[in-house]
């Protein structure tokens, strides 16, 4: 066993460089090896989500209706995945966990391309949505432990290499739907369950990091300490709380999926071509922008303070959509574009925030079941957010007016929930632990 002692480090404002001078990628080459599974994972992603309606429609033969039910039943199946990821992150090796997951979601894919019977699709997307939710919290879980401090820089570098995987899959399956066979559409999702075979393959070769819930803390005569019992957010007040304004603020992913593009779809004035636009602009300021911004939220303090200017954000963008309705062609395009680019601000912000409070506010003995937690506010923004985006929608101006300042006021609340948390000083002296490994 190695014994290990806690140390302090302080920023110098500076991104580590190597002896090239090119920046360094925190966590080294498990660091390195986790952002090239994140470009394939969203590259297979992209081959996928763009086509699976036209697939299930087309080549499978459903109507309208079981495909939204297939939507649907994965959605709240993949809302479990989160908490069970982060449980078992916790109790077993997290890179093993990760590569049973990944498999998992790749006989998930395989299994949708070998049928056309309903139940069995029923069940195959159940489990890509399962395993999707729990391998997604995981991936941030390893990235906390394998970069340690810098962990905000880290998870901007795996956001920007996931969007262009995205983007890599979007453009691909853009060119087999120009083809339009249904042996194209086969490939497309074949293509997506060989990624998850490649992402396991790559997991394989990552080594696993140091696990805080894995550790023997000891005394300072050498004798293991008392085991203490494992702390749990679902009996932790000011956790649950940061969770539910999470979910509020995650709705800016309704804004991308379904806001804008219905608000394109009713306005007789906007051309419908401007919505893949929104969203290529979307990926694009992403990848350009997500590792500078990342620098405004290094520290838990920062993180705290960039909830007020994020707030601003999201009340700006609902007042766009809000005026986009009023107004000619070229007004109303110039006002979606305006808004897109401000949720997509907003987007970039709020992930560097909620990447550290959510790794902050969790004991570092339960960080996998506290994250696991964390996660379901994404989960179900992805069923309330379609409905407010539409409630916003068929109400007018007001609505996306209240539906932005909604947001923006949850910001504050959030700042506010988590600052007594947060104000807690630390340890004077960090404990000695022996690690497992």
């Amino acid at each position: 066993m190695r014994i290990t002692r806690g140390t302090r480090t302080k920023g110098t404002g500076t991104t580590p460089t190597t002896r090239t001078g090119r920046p360094r990628v925190p966590g080294g080459p498990d660091g390195r090896r986790m952002l090239l599974v994140a470009l394939v994972d969203r590259t297979g992603s992209g081959l996928w989500a763009s086509v699976s309606v036209l697939y299930f429609t087309y080549v499978s033969g459903l109507s309208l209706a079981q495909v939204g039910t297939l939507a649907a039943l994965a959605g709240a199946v993949g809302i479990a995945g989160a908490p069970l990821g982060g449980r078992l992150a916790d109790r077993f090796p997290l890179t093993r966990v990760l590569i049973a997951l990944q498999l998992l979601r790749a006989v998930a894919s395989l299994g949708l391309l070998t049928t056309d019977d309903y139940g069995l699709l029923l069940v195959f997307s159940a489990l890509g949505g399962l395993g999707d939710r729990a391998a997604s919290i995981l991936t941030k879980l390893y990235a906390t432990r394998v970069s340690g401090p810098d962990r905000v820089r880290y998870q901007a570098l795996n956001r920007t290499a996931a969007n262009a995987g995205w983007a890599l899959g979007g453009l691909a399956a853009a060119g087999a739907l120009a083809v339009g066979t249904t042996a194209a559409y086969r490939w497309l999702l074949l293509g997506d369950a060989l990624s998850f075979v490649a992402v396991a393959l790559l997991t394989l070769r990552c080594g696993e990091p140091p696990s805080p819930s894995r550790t023997v803390t000891v005394t300072a005569t050498g004798t293991p300490a008392p085991a203490a019992r494992p702390a749990t957010p679902w009996r932790d007040r000011t956790y649950l709380a940061y969770v539910a304004t999470e979910t509020v603020l995650f709705l800016d992913d309704a804004v991308f999926r379904v806001g804008l593009p219905l608000c394109i779809a009713h306005s007789s004035d906007v051309p419908h071509g401007l919505a893949p636009l929104l969203m290529v602009l979307n990926n694009v300021l992403v990848v350009a922008l997500q590792v500078p911004l990342a620098r405004f939220g290094a520290t838990t303090a920062a993180a705290r303070t960039l909830l007020l200017p994020l707030s601003a954000a999201y009340a700006l963008g609902g007042a766009a959509l809000a005026l986009s309705t009023t107004g000619g062609t070229l007004t109303a395009v110039a006002l979606l574009t305006g808004a897109a680019t401000v949720f997509t601000l907003a987007e970039m912000l709020h992930a560097t925030v909620s990447w550290e409070l959510s790794v902050a506010l969790a004991p570092g003995a339960a960080q996998g079941t506290y994250l696991g937690v964390h996660g379901l506010a994404q989960a179900a923004q992805r069923t309330i957010g379609p409905l407010a985006v539409t409630a916003a929608l068929a109400t007018g101006p007001a609505g996306w007016a209240v539906f932005g300042g909604g947001i923006a006021l949850t910001c504050v609340i959030q700042h506010r929930t988590v600052r007594g948390r947060l104000s807690r000083p630390p340890l004077s002296v960090p404990p000695v632990t022996v690690s497992e490994h």
